[in-house]
């Protein structure tokens, strides 16, 4: 076939820019047939065997798995076949060595730009007719073929989007298009055309094409291989085949197997599993049956129960059953995300995953501790975008973009093991740059969902939007939730259940109830429901059972007296304060209350400061990075359950310690919130008192004799007749806030026994119930409940009108795509609210140095001309940093609060902002903005009045 066509034009580059400029650029053909190999291997080694059957499946090639492989190869292996093209004349040393024949053509093709990805899309459908790929019955195929190589760069095109003809160029280039595709296929060993190739594996098949691309286009391999070409094409392919496990490994990307160890060793806990984590151990094999498309996992426990180590117990028996490799554990926030990497790496580590490939995954994970600077240094993947862009087109967002995924904390989701913040995995049903990816990403894993409970409508919908595509790729799921209202969870249920193939109408007239605690599994399948045996449930609930006392203080904002807030706490923690000790943790719902409240403790009951060792602590989000992580450890180490155990402790926090935060305090003191967060609350009350009565207290120190059982006291300004505080603002709904009340109010005998009234009080407050009292039109209940369900419309409308279609709606793979503009990850967000930015507070001294530290030591580093500057400098800025709201900035002259001169090419310090607070007598001065001022205190955190 290759004579056919005559050989491939070497004159034909594929790779120039990055290379030694002393030879020849690094020719198509080759860079063709490495993404072809790696392909290959990819397929053997990187993808799950739920991948590859999914992806043959959706090619009608069920058992066919070579014929499907080799079709994946050759996607790989024409990706860039859009090169021979105009795009040739987009480099002066490319195209310098460009043969005669081709080279002639430079006026007329170069006359019009077009991406090389666009020109593939439109050309590799004459090509593929002309080796007779594809003949008239498979066009579709050839078509859908067309749409993967068109989407290589992370976009898909819509095929109508036509391109001049004379930037593909005359017969010349023709030619050679047909010559370069005929080498790849016979490579390959001439693949046939599949009979379908539905949408969802398309997206999966582009996964693989872009990450092949990116493994073989790395810098040091491309230089190495410019200057040791093989004279024989079908040499260099073979070499390609044996380079492509060590570019695999070397990205941290191999795949290892773990030695499964016991429960206790596995986990480092002492004594037995719980009567849920045996449940699963024991019972959801069977459940799990024959089942081969994947099921859905709802486990629901009252916080405090075991439910990370129950969801890894889970993982072991589903990954066995679904050919899955490794999984993504995903959380509400990244501190939660921080807290559990911690966790999961040291399980790994006890079940010898030394070498296995663990992630943390957020948008400032590479600050985590956990990744030293020589981690998070990376060679350049050469990728061509900036080539097509043409000179001075704004930061090279597309050359970094591949080794934010390849290396250090930037391959996140492609690692066997991810740990993370749900945004990250939310992003592959949003309309972003590399989406597929994404999806290829979490595909071959089993994916847990930790806190279930506390995303919002639009995240709900964009969870559900996931799991549809998950269920369509037959992806065990797990989720993990205290306090999920029964029809969230059944609308989750039901969006997995869809994208597995059950049809909406069937699936309205059923409902999951998931039993409490317990859990729920539904095979993809059959649909068929299985649950905790009614044994395991009951001994779990004695086993974890708990009366928790609640005591609802009335109390006053911003007014004095005995009701006055701040002194009804003050009330309540004078036991702590007292020779016995004891700990106690105070939830306010904004920072501005907890500094406040914090003030107010630290000169009551102590006097010293956090740093000084002072008993009452503060944490909260508006500490700069390295700060929060470090006051973090210390208030976990302290209130965990190892100790060692402080003879007396008061931790006023936010909401940061809402979820997954392993903490124990003998008291727990909030202002009112919605029910459900209340209980999340009050898992951090007696957290641990079933193991330390099993295994002693941690130092032998036990609960103060006040301490006579848990208990939560929550501070409601709202019983009485009084209002939500002004400076709440839209924190939490008015029509929750006064439900809760409401709720509290009703408790009899101001008793909540867990786990078993904790479902029923979830629904009262969070259940789709659309009961409501209209006998009161227009009073402010009324209201409130309105305008609390618009919020929630709204919201599912506007995830339902940013997200991807479900993954069985799919038609043209530009579907993925389908909104106007150029929106990347930065752009598309995955939660709705105010837009934040990230500041660094910098300390402008007297002589006008601008410094990182109040001493003055620290001048603010300078980049490069190009932009760079060393991973331990860019993390010395960045962990300074912290997320504010845009807002209140807006009112700031630009100038005032932009980044250095020299930042403004760096992909992560160019979007700072950098607020310039004037040092006078050693101390910060406030600086005003937007009618405000702000100023970062080191006790405190950045304090706004």
């Amino acid at each position: 076939m290759v004579g056919e066509w005559g050989a491939p034009d070497e004159s034909v580059w594929g790779k120039s820019r990055g290379l030694d400029p002393g030879l020849a650029p690094y020719p198509l053909i080759r860079h063709l047939l490495d993404a072809a190999a790696m392909a290959l291997h990819l397929w053997d080694v990187f993808l799950s065997e739920n991948q590859r059957v999914r992806i043959a499946e959706g090619m009608g090639l069920a058992g066919e798995w070579e014929r499907a492989r080799a079709v994946v190869g050759l996607c790989a292996g024409l990706h860039d076949i859009g090169k021979l093209s105009g795009f040739q004349f987009c480099s002066r040393h490319g195209s310098q060595h460009l043969s005669a024949e081709l080279g002639g053509d430079r006026v007329g093709m170069s006359a019009q730009r077009f991406g090389h990805d666009v020109a593939g899309l439109q050309s590799v459908g004459e090509v593929l007719a002309g080796l007779g790929f594809a003949g008239d019955g498979e066009l579709r195929v050839a078509e859908r073929l067309a749409e993967v190589i068109g989407g290589h760069h992370g976009r898909f095109h819509r095929a109508e989007d036509g391109i001049a003809a004379v930037f593909l160029g005359g017969a010349a280039w023709a030619r050679q298009r047909s010559a370069h595709a005929a080498v790849v296929c016979e490579a390959l060993g001439e693949p046939k055309a599949p009979g379908v190739f539905k949408a969802p594996a398309a997206v999966l098949v582009t996964g693989v094409v872009i990450l092949a691309d990116w493994l073989v286009s790395q810098e040091d391999y491309l230089r190495m291989r410019q200057r040791e070409l093989e004279p024989v094409l079908a040499d260099h392919f073979e070499r390609s085949r044996r380079d492509a496990p060590r570019l695999l490994a070397g990205a941290g990307l191999a795949r290892v197997g773990l030695q499964r160890a016991g429960f206790a060793q596995a986990y480092g806990i002492q004594g037995e599993p719980n009567p849920l984590q045996r449940s699963v151990m024991e019972e959801l094999g069977k459940a799990v049956g024959e089942g081969r498309r994947g099921g859905i996992l709802l486990v629901t426990a009252a916080p405090g129960d075991g439910k990370s180590e129950t969801a890894l117990e889970a993982e072991r028996v589903l990954s066995e059953a679904f050919g899955t490799q490794g999984y993504a554990f995903l959380l509400p926030t990244m501190a939660t995300s921080d807290q559990m990497h911690g966790r999961i790496a040291k399980a790994l580590l006890r079940q010898s995953g030394e070498d296995a490939g663990l992630t943390l995954v957020h948008s400032m994970a590479w600050l985590n501790s956990a990744y030293a600077d020589e981690d998070l240094d990376a060679q350049s993947v050469l990728t061509c975008d900036g080539d097509e862009m043409g000179e001075g087109s704004g930061r090279a967002e597309a050359d970094l973009r591949p080794q934010r995924w390849l290396r250090g904390p930037k391959r996140p989701l492609l690692a066997q093991f991810a740990v993370g913040t749900i945004d990250q995995a939310l992003m592959a049903v949003l309309p972003v740059r590399h989406n597929a990816l994404r999806l290829l990403a979490l595909s071959g894993k089993t994916f847990i969902v930790d806190e279930a409970h506390a995303y919002d409508p639009y995240m709900q919908v964009l969870l559900g939007r996931l799991l549809n595509w998950l269920g369509a790729y037959g992806v065990p799921v797990v989720l993990l939730s205290a306090t999920l209202p029964a029809s969230v969870s059944d609308r989750l249920v039901k969006e997995y259940l869809q994208g597995a193939g059950h049809k909406a109408r069937a699936l309205s007239t059923r409902t999951f109830p998931a039993p409490y605690p317990g859990w729920l599994y539904v095979d993809a399948d059959s649909g068929r429901a299985s649950q905790i045996s009614p044994a395991r449930r009951q001994e779990q609930a004695y086993a974890r059972g708990m009366e928790l006392g609640v005591v609802v203080e009335p109390v006053q904002h911003d007014s004095g007296g005995a009701r006055a807030r701040l002194a009804v706490i003050e009330r309540l923690l004078k036991p702590v304060s007292e020779e016995e000790g004891g700990t106690a943790l105070v939830v306010c719902n904004t920072v501005g209350d907890a500094q406040e409240t914090y003030l107010r403790l630290r000169e009551r009951f102590d006097g010293r400061s956090h740093e000084q060792g002072g008993s009452v602590q503060l944490l909260h989000a508006r500490f700069p990075g390295d700060v929060r992580e470090a006051r973090t450890r210390e208030v976990t180490q302290c209130l965990g359950r190892t100790g060692p155990r402080p003879l007396r402790r008061i931790v006023v926090a936010t909401q940061v310690v809402e979820q997954s935060l392993d903490l124990d305090a003998d008291i727990v003191i909030s202002d009112l919130a919605p029910l459900s967060l209340l209980l999340q609350r009050a898992g951090r009350c007696w957290r641990h008192e079933n193991h330390w009565a099993r295994h002693g207290y941690p130092g032998g120190r036990g609960r103060p004799a006040w301490a006579s059982g848990p208990r939560l006291v929550v501070l409601d300004p709202i019983t009485g007749g009084g209002k939500t505080p002004a400076q709440w603002g839209e924190v939490y709904s008015e029509h929750l806030l006064a439900a809760t009340s409401r709720t509290l109010a009703g408790i009899e005998g101001g008793t909540i026994s867990v786990p078993g009234d904790v479902q029923g009080l979830v629904e009262a407050v969070h259940g789709d119930s659309e009961d409501f009292d209209w006998n009161t039109p227009g009073g402010s209940e009324a209201k409130a409940w309105t305008a609390h369900k618009g919020k929630e419309m709204a919201e599912r409308s506007m995830a339902g009108l940013l997200a991807v279609p479900r993954a069985r709606s799919v038609s043209a793979l530009h579907d993925l795509h389908n909104l106007p503009g150029e929106e990347d990850e930065w752009e598309v967000s995955t939660r709705l609210g105010a837009d934040s930015v990230r500041l660094l507070c910098a300390y402008l001294h007297n002589d006008g140095r601008l410094t990182l530290d109040l001493k003055g030591e620290h001048l603010l580093p300078q980049a490069a001309p190009d932009g760079k500057m060393p991973v331990s400098l860019v993390r010395e800025v960045m962990r300074r940093t912290m997320a504010v709201r845009a807002d209140w900035l807006k009112e700031a002259d630009p100038h005032d609060i932009a980044p250095p001169k020299s930042w403004t090419q760096h992909p992560m310090l160019a979007d700072l902002r950098v607020l310039h607070q004037p040092v006078q007598g050693g101390n910060a001065q406030p600086v005003k903005t937007g009618g405000k001022t702000l100023r970062l205190d080191k006790d405190l955190g950045l304090v706004r009045k």
